[in-house]
């Protein structure tokens, strides 16, 4: 089977001019929308560190949800395929950037730690080996240059 392109489209519309545009640093706000047809608005700014708006999605966050929502799609998926019952899924994840002097900066980890809930009878065993699968697999994770590492925790109901 030959590659297959997927073509993904957002738009992202600024929200923050309040009368001035951007004449100066302090006058203009971070706030923005970030729309796909057919699915709900995502308020989105800056981090507040950035003067953003703490009460909108800022970029760093949403990447790190992309990285979390990403492995667990994968995850599920090769469960599904390995028999492994997954009952519940649920993941703390962190993501370190550091800024530099001059204001800019770059993400240097990131770390997923799911807990998974598993059916009786599933073999931890298999269902730990199953986050390297997913991991390698995994779209966003494949696409940063920071490691991004999966620490998963497993309870059997």
């Amino acid at each position: 089977m030959g590659s297959k392109r997927h073509l993904y489209s957002v738009e992202t519309e600024w929200k923050g001019n309040h009368g001035h545009g951007t004449q100066s640093w302090h006058v203009y706000g971070r706030n923005h929308d970030i729309t796909a047809e057919g699915k709900p608005v995502i308020h989105g700014s800056a981090d507040p560190s950035f003067h953003g708006d703490p009460t909108g999605w800022n970029p760093g966050e949403l990447l790190l949800a992309s990285l979390s929502a990403c492995h667990k799609l994968w995850y599920l998926g090769l469960c599904a395929g390995a028999g492994i019952v997954v009952t519940a899924y649920r993941d703390s994840a962190e993501a370190v950037m550091m800024e530099t002097p001059q204001g800019d900066g770059a993400f240097e980890s990131a770390l997923l730690r799911p807990v998974i809930t598993l059916a009786s009878g599933s073999s931890i065993t298999r269902a730990q080996a199953l986050h390297d699968q997913a991991h390698a697999h995994c779209f966003i994770a494949r696409s940063v240059n920071f490691p991004v590492i999966c620490e998963p925790v497993f309870q059997i109901v």
